[in-house]
């Protein structure tokens, strides 16, 4: 393999998007962090380039200590994304170890530890003011009824949702599959309540457009594109910050608040952790380990059951 870094760095995005099948986003993320290193290695000059043999542990931390000090959106750099950083670095190092280039171990280069931040999600009371939030009578308020009720169902990740085509849809058995997160397939149930806004808003359609959700179009539009009529993660996620925002939720939820909700409302009503594993599409039940706080309540209710301290003299 050449010495050259930017080389390098350019088969291995080509390595992530024809071996790995990693989406466009991720690609998109791995070659920013790593051009950020090949500037800071570079010294800002485009002139110089950096070689392979310039990955050392000492540089590394080098340009460790300069993100750290880099400024955020709020002030410094935030540890979750210095992680991102570092994550893309030791991916990268593993793929070259594997094509026999000599350089650091990836596993000497830790991941930044960050504090635990408390889980998002709505009660009960809060999902039905969210849902009942869209009219019906409005143009697009039945297709965005039925985009709130199938992130609370569903559990779907926003740009598995985005994703959906009208026809692998099959509301007889309420179920369809997607490829979800690392290119894993599952499969995934829709509640009844979701079944029944679904039904409604495809009979309601008019037009031909394969895209389970559109964009409001003229009707003087004419789109031979499917993909152009899409509707986007952005712009769901802009909808979802308008019902919270209608609702007067105290919490500001997102597409994934509503994932983090479907999760919690499951265990709560006394589904096992490793099957909501599965409905999530997680590969590591560790991260479906978050949801436990959910258990409390629970727990609660077992020492005032069980507890000879509770018990009546």
């Amino acid at each position: 393999m050449e010495n050259d870094l930017n080389v390098a760095v350019r088969r291995f995005l080509e390595h992530l998007e024809i071996e790995k099948n990693c989406s466009k986003l991720t690609v998109r993320n791995y070659e920013h962090y790593l051009n950020v290193l090949i500037d800071f290695l570079s010294l800002g000059n485009s002139e110089v380039k950096p070689k392979l043999e310039d990955l050392t542990a000492d540089k590394i931390r080098s340009f460790r200590l300069y993100l750290s000090r880099q400024k955020g959106t709020n002030g410094e750099m935030k540890l979750v994304t210095q992680g991102y950083y570092v994550i893309a670095i030791r991916s990268f190092l593993k793929w070259l170890i594997k094509n026999d280039v000599q350089v650091m171990q990836p596993e000497k280069l830790d991941v930044p530890k960050t504090k635990d931040h408390s889980l998002k999600f709505l009660d009960s009371q809060q999902i039905d003011r969210l849902l009942n939030q869209p009219l019906l009578s409005d143009k697009n308020g039945l297709r965005d009824k039925v985009i709130l009720e199938l992130l609370f169902s569903t559990g779907l990740r926003v740009s598995e949702l985005v994703s959906l085509n009208r026809n692998q849809i099959n509301l007889h058995t309420r179920e369809f599959g997607v490829i979800g997160k690392g290119g894993r397939s599952r499969l995934v149930f829709i509640s009844t309540t979701a079944a029944g806004y679904l039904d409604r808003y495809l009979k309601a359609r008019s037009d031909q457009y394969k895209p389970l959700f559109i964009r409001t179009l003229k009707s003087t539009d004419i789109i031979s594109d499917d993909e152009k009529v899409r509707l986007t993660s952005r712009s769901i996620q802009r909808l979802v910050k308008r019902y919270v925002h209608q609702a007067r939720l105290p919490v500001e939820a997102t597409p994934h608040t509503l994932r983090h909700s479907m999760a919690t409302d499951l265990l709560r009503s006394g589904a096992d952790l490793r099957s909501v594993q599965e409905i999530l599409g997680h590969k590591n039940i560790a991260t479906t380990q978050i949801y436990t706080h959910v258990t409390d309540a629970r727990l609660r209710e077992v020492h005032e059951k069980f507890h000879s301290g509770n018990k009546k003299t």
